[in-house]
């Protein structure tokens, strides 16, 4: 197995101040936005870290977004310096002062169900704040100078940079073996002793599979992203040291339940109960509402009306449907059709449809997803027009990231509709003999 890239505590933190003094020779203030979409790498977390420490918001963009949508979030972003895929340059000689805690939380996109990603933030945390978000989450998951944290999942999504960062200011250590490969993921879990993960159940899916996994090592394996299948979780449980499997439900935006594996054990299929400091409750329309603590609020970048449809007092909802029982364990609605999760990554319809309807020839689509035995779901769509298949496939290569690209077109004289007028998406896999949607 090749050298796997180990991010100590102590060099990451003199590093964060290199790149803290380079932000503030370029002229970036607390508040100010800075651009990033480089692959994981020991300079990422640092260049990240410094910016956070000193009220700069790093935008952690995918590094593999086709280059009309990276500039579109470039515009709206509106950095005051955009590091591109090397924040290496920003690490010079200088070093500068660093606060103890991150002052702000990254801004990560996240898709909306009408097509626009939506910018996830927060601004500048008043101190107290700032040490109460950090302190949540350190406690939570007990991070300490022990810890040697595996990440498994690309930095530019919200979960796995949250926990490589606080792992790095509890003390510990951050294992970086690069692009998930289960064959190298095996290697390093068996070889490098790691006592935390954040996965999806993809990963934990594969890794399963293989009779080479020493486990021995983790006292907090955590899963979420996904529904996680009831036998797939029960193996994890049985594989894994007793009372090492955790998961949660979140979101970009916000974090809402921690499933602990005797709450899971106990109610198979829920997600667990309200984090910390957080209550849940459903509306009218079985919609879930959180109600949490200052410092997690959150607005939609530039988008007022997308926040004010979030927000009523203190309670947030990113629109997912569940119920809360009697026993405050909470249990989420999995037919949601105008979501589709594919390894983890939540994608929305509507963003692909509005891709494929641009194509000269295609008169509607509609995009749903079908099961799939290593990523949970993947993407496919149906439209209605006389373009060709492959050309259809390539024109949306060339405009949505990889994970939300249909893994199969298909040509269909006319969509099913509801009787007034509402495609059925959660139909089309049968219609196509595509098994159960």
């Amino acid at each position: 197995m090749s050298a796997v890239p180990v991010v100590t505590s102590a060099d990451s933190e003199r590093d964060q101040r290199r790149a803290a003094a380079s932000l503030a020779a370029a002229g970036l203030r607390a508040g100010d936005r800075l651009l990033v979409s480089a692959a994981a790498s020991p300079e990422l977390l640092a260049v990240v870290l410094g910016a956070l420490r000193t009220g700069i918001v790093p935008v952690v963009l995918d590094p593999a977004l086709p280059p009309g949508e990276r500039a579109a979030l470039a515009e709206d972003a509106d950095p005051a310096l955009d590091a591109g895929d090397d924040p290496g340059r920003l690490l010079g000689e200088e070093e500068a002062d660093l606060a103890d805690v991150p002052l702000a939380r990254p801004m990560h996109y996240t898709s909306g169900t009408t097509g626009r990603r939506k910018g996830v933030w927060s601004g500048v945390l008043a101190e107290e704040d700032a040490r109460a978000l950090a302190a949540e989450e350190i406690e939570l998951w007990g991070f300490g100078p022990g810890d040697r944290h595996l990440v498994l999942s690309p930095l530019h999504h919200s979960a796995p940079l949250r926990f490589s960062i606080h792992t790095l200011l509890a003390g510990g250590e951050v294992l970086l073996p690069g692009p998930f490969d289960v064959a190298r993921a095996a290697g390093a879990i068996t070889a490098l002793r790691p006592t935390t993960t954040f996965c999806v159940p993809t990963h934990l899916q594969r890794l399963l599979a293989r009779d080479d996994v020493d486990w021995s090592s983790f006292r907090r394996l955590v899963h979420a992203g996904a529904p996680c299948p009831e036998p797939l979780k029960r193996a994890v449980l049985a594989a894994l040291p007793e009372g090492s499997v955790w998961e949660f439900y979140g979101s970009t935006e916000a974090q809402f339940t921690v499933c602990s594996p005797e709450d899971w054990l106990a109610h198979p299929g829920s997600v667990g109960r309200a984090r910390p400091g957080r209550r849940l409750e459903t509306d009218e329309r079985g919609q879930l509402w959180c109600a949490v603590p200052p410092w997690a609020r959150f607005e939609y970048w530039r988008a007022p009306e997308k926040t004010a449809a979030a927000w009523r007092g203190d309670r947030v909802t990113v629109g997912d449907l569940g119920r809360v029982d009697d026993d405050g364990v909470v249990w989420l609605d999995g037919r949601r059709e105008d979501l589709v999760i594919s390894g983890g990554v939540n994608v929305y319809p509507a963003e692909v449809e509005a891709v494929l309807d641009a194509h000269p020839g295609v008169v509607e689509s509609a995009v749903f997803g079908v099961p799939d035995p290593d990523w949970g779901q993947r993407v496919v769509a149906a439209y209605v027009g006389d373009a060709d298949g492959a050309d259809l496939a390539d024109w949306a290569r060339a405009r949505l990231a990889p994970a939300k690209r249909p893994k199969s077109v298909h040509a269909v004289g006319d969509l099913p509709r509801t009787s007034t007028g509402k495609v059925r998406r959660l139909d089309l896999p049968a219609l196509l003999g595509l098994g159960d949607g």
